[in-house]
């Protein structure tokens, strides 16, 4: 439940990427038809904006809850904020991927992957991220020992941002990884913003191609299955536990 996995973090959200081999259709009038589309299915995504490489569709980001999709050269990004449950996440995603193919006049060979997302964020403002990655994950491990300060050296970890990743199938055409982000940091080292979390990213990808596009949402649920299921038996045990288990004892 999508409900069990918010109680964990601050906030938790899916996302979904369809990628594809040639260029989206950028045309004002395509890209306007399928938006008003969308808008129509969802009606509070009603705030279209502009950023570096994309044009993008979202719901206001001042509620707990929100939904966006973002279009850029190669690919079509939606994501779910918050979902009160994982059935209301399921049908936005799945609703994009039955829409976006019609109106981006998109083909089953040029689908290039698709992917799921679980993202966790967790709140940590009163100590340093990446030291707390650090403990959490590596702790006394020969990985953490190449970077531990040693007695009398004026030293510190820097980046800790693991990314893991695994084949699921014979094949390799299904893959997931396992990322942890902090925040960033400036040349000097220092942290260059502040009040961001620290995000755990469970992505589970299928390539292509597809044998026809109706298919497309089929995926979806079987990517997204996945994900909880590593989520649930992997992610959260062995990543977000252990962190939030540190930021909370620093925190007391």
């Amino acid at each position: 439940m999508a409900t069990s996995y918010g109680a964990l973090c601050t906030d938790f959200y899916i996302n979904a990427k369809l990628a594809v081999k040639m260029d989206m259709p950028s045309e004002r009038e395509t890209v306007l038809h399928f938006f008003d589309r969308v808008r129509k299915s969802v009606p509070a995504m009603n705030r279209f904006r502009r950023y570096d490489g994309e044009l993008a569709l979202e719901s206001s980001r001042a509620d707990a809850e929100y939904r966006w999709l973002a279009l850029r050269r190669h690919c079509l990004r939606t994501g779910h904020v918050n979902p009160e449950t994982m059935e209301l996440a399921a049908d936005y995603h799945r609703l994009m991927l039955e829409l976006a193919p019609f109106h981006l006049t998109l083909s089953p060979l040029d689908v290039d992957y698709l992917e799921v997302l679980f993202g966790f964020d967790l709140e940590c403002e009163e100590r340093d991220h990446d030291d707390v990655v650090f403990e959490a994950l590596l702790g006394e491990t020969p990985l953490g020992d190449l970077v531990r300060p040693q007695p009398g050296q004026v030293s510190k970890v820097l980046d800790v941002q693991p990314v893991l990743g695994m084949q699921l199938d014979d094949s390799g055409q299904t893959q997931a990884y396992y990322e942890v982000k902090t925040r960033p940091r400036n040349r000097r080292g220092k942290a260059s913003r502040n009040g961001e979390p620290i995000s755990l990213f469970l992505t589970v990808r299928k390539y292509g191609p597809v044998d026809d596009l109706k298919d497309l949402g089929d995926w979806y649920t079987t990517l997204a299955n996945k994900c909880d299921t590593l989520c649930t038996d992997r992610l959260v045990p062995d990543l977000l536990t252990p962190i939030s288990r540190l930021i909370t004892s620093g925190s007391a």
